[in-house]
């Protein structure tokens, strides 16, 4: 495509012949997640993604989909100018979701809404993205960078993103916990994606001056596509929860029937480090703790008791470090000890 030159819009703050330089930069980063993904139909650049989905062997077939984005992380992607590992981020809180149920992603689509488009760094931007969809086995079929200079601020910029997925409805994941089933824990890569406003403030001067804290922070999340698939197909699982936002509390309860309830052994895993440096820096309460953050659990997967130990070493065989972290109970309250 011959790229238009556009002076009067590009006075007005949109650089068009940018964009066109961003796409050229971020085609073979998207291109490398076609590979793996069966279904793709259409190529970058069009009006729509295409993807034909393989229903072989299905027998009643359901669509799956999640979105969301990564938050104020991305505060500390300005501060340190790095931006390769965010879509990571971006994906992993996407799938992460959709996985709950069972699903395999099919597809993503990404928004990256700037203040100016630099191509070099959308295509930083981008390849963290891929990255994220070759982890999780699907393809990149589309997206869109818009450049919004009254409405983003100077240097930064904001992502968005969906995923769709696939699930046989007789192996949807449910709510069939009974009392009694074990909780097993997979590892957190760190703090992921979750609680950094708080984080932004507990560290408010040591993020100007620490570097090494920086790029801890700044480590992707982790990517549970191909663990927990590999968990569903060795093991009974009865639920499943993505440890985001609003931690523990919050997110263990979702995939439980409403009459019951978990206890967690807080000293049957090791805690990564930054999450004590975040509640002695801060003052942070355990309570606020366990409400805000995962705590070195990424995703929980409910099991028998007498599958824990397969589910750990599935687990491990897959690259995630897992524990029993508790068992489920009756009644409403969850409680950690």
């Amino acid at each position: 495509m011959t790229a238009i030159n556009n002076d009067s819009y590009k006075n007005a703050g949109v650089d068009v012949t940018a964009g066109y330089r961003s796409v050229e930069l971020m085609k073979s980063h998207v291109k490398k997640t076609f590979v793996q993904a069966e279904g793709v139909m259409s190529d970058i650049g069009g009006f729509g993604g295409l993807f034909a989905p393989n229903l072989s062997g299905m027998t009643e077939p359901v669509l799956v989909s999640g979105t969301d984005g990564v938050g104020t992380k991305l505060k500390l992607a300005f501060m340190t100018d790095k931006h390769d590992t965010v879509g990571i981020d971006l994906v992993a809180m996407c799938v992460n979701d959709i996985i709950c149920c069972g699903a395999k992603p099919l597809f993503f689509l990404d928004y990256i809404n700037c203040d100016k488009n630099v191509p070099e760094k959308i295509a930083s931007i981008v390849k963290g993205i891929a990255d994220g969809c070759v982890q999780s086995g699907c393809a990149l079929i589309g997206g869109e960078t818009a450049e919004h200079p009254d409405m983003t601020a100077e240097n930064e910029y904001d992502l968005a993103g969906f995923c769709v997925g696939i699930v046989d409805k007789l192996r949807i994941i449910g709510k069939t916990a009974q009392a009694g089933d074990a909780l097993i824990g997979l590892a957190s890569s760190g703090v992921h994606s979750n609680g950094f406003s708080l984080i932004r403030k507990v560290f408010a001067n040591e993020l100007t001056t620490d570097a090494a804290l920086c790029h801890e922070l700044l480590t992707p999340t982790t990517i549970y596509v191909k663990p927990i698939a590999a968990l569903i197909k060795n093991v009974g699982v009865k639920g499943i929860s993505n440890i985001t936002g609003g931690g523990f509390y919050e997110n263990i309860p979702r995939c439980l029937p409403t009459e019951l309830t978990v206890r967690i052994n807080k000293t049957s895993y090791t805690v990564p480090a930054i999450f004590e440096r975040i509640a002695q820096t801060g003052g942070v309460p355990q309570n606020d703790m366990y409400c805000t953050f995962n705590m070195g659990i990424g995703m929980v997967a409910v099991v028998s008791q007498q599958d824990v130990a397969k589910a750990i070493t599935v687990l491990g065989d897959n690259g995630v470090n897992a524990w029993h972290i508790g068992e489920v109970v009756t009644g409403n309250d969850l409680t950690i000890v």
